[in-house]
């Protein structure tokens, strides 16, 4: 079943020629299904390329699935035209009468910040506590698992040495593989990681609204859960693609900063080489489990 996005959407060219199956909002007006509602809050700065990255999984799923492009009114983006901004992107005031069925919150390049220092930090705690009344399951990424984290269950991050970048080997804790979201994982998967901070792996474990479902040794905590399934967290980017990393590590080095080769990624450790994508198959599993077993089998038909 395909992905409904607007039918000008850039996105949906890039998606087309990977034969990813969408429908513009023209058509799909004319299919007597419920569709899933799904809002998402793209906070990273290249916007188009994130619009990408997640259509793309989202619309590996036999659910119809409606989307809705969220921004920040307290801060404007600085690497997209405001014109895709008005035309794609709706403000908070716009939807905050509707209910969705689920919602994603990305991650966003500012974790040398405080969470009180963000500009929109405001705005963005108004919208997470909007989102537990108003939608049936919110998937956090990066960023935004340690706002959420750190807004609803009141775990810190903490500044890492470096930068933790590269692709890292995670391993499913034994009591947790019985949980949905894990569904078809193996044991042991690799994810990306692109972040300075890291989040305390025993408060997480500790934490009586909390399950961690997957860690690494390297790069720390990766999946969080509430307990009732109304919050996932994943502190990496399962939703990235083969060179985005390499796109990161070259942008760094072209702003003077010192930080090493993405770990585990580059053939031989060598940047002349293409990386290679061991990590799709997982980003797959994640989002259609998140789309069937926490929003599609949770949410009702209609929402009061």
């Amino acid at each position: 079943m395909p992905i409904n996005i607007p039918k000008q959407l850039p996105a949906g060219k890039v998606l087309e020629k990977e034969n990813i199956f969408i429908m513009d909002d023209e058509r799909a007006v004319t299919q007597d299904i419920r569709p899933l509602n799904i809002v998402i809050l793209n906070l990273m700065p290249e916007k188009q390329k994130t619009e990408a990255h997640l259509l793309r999984l989202l619309g590996n799923s036999p659910l119809q699935v409606n989307i809705t492009f969220l921004k920040t009114v307290t801060y404007a983006p600085k690497n997209v035209s405001q014109s895709h901004m008005e035309e794609f992107y709706a403000d908070f005031s716009s939807i905050r009468h509707r209910k969705f069925d689920g919602m994603i919150i990305t991650g966003a390049p500012i974790e040398h910040f405080q969470f009180e220092e963000v500009k929109y930090w405001e705005e963005m705690t108004e919208i997470m506590d909007w989102a537990d009344e108003h939608v049936t399951s919110i998937l956090h990424i990066c960023w935004g698992a340690q706002a959420a984290l750190y807004h609803h269950f009141g775990i810190n991050k903490f500044p890492l040495r470096e930068k933790c970048s590269g692709i890292f080997r995670h391993r499913i804790y034994n009591g947790e593989k019985h949980i949905e979201l894990l569904r078809g994982f193996d044991d042991e998967f690799i994810a990306p990681h692109s972040r300075y901070t890291n989040l305390p792996e025993e408060e997480l474990r500790d934490h009586e609204e909390l399950v961690l479902l997957a860690s690494s040794k390297e790069a720390g905590p990766f999946l969080i859960m509430s307990k009732d399934g109304k919050h996932i967290m994943a502190t990496g980017h399962l939703e990235y693609d083969t060179t985005t990393l390499k796109e990161e590590y070259e942008r760094d080095l072209d702003r003077g900063l010192s930080v090493r080769i993405p770990a585990h990624y580059f053939p031989n450790n060598d940047p002349n080489e293409e990386p290679l994508n061991r990590w799709r198959s997982h980003a797959h599993l994640l989002f259609s489990n998140w789309l069937n077993y926490y929003v599609y089998q949770q949410t009702p038909f209609e929402w009061e």
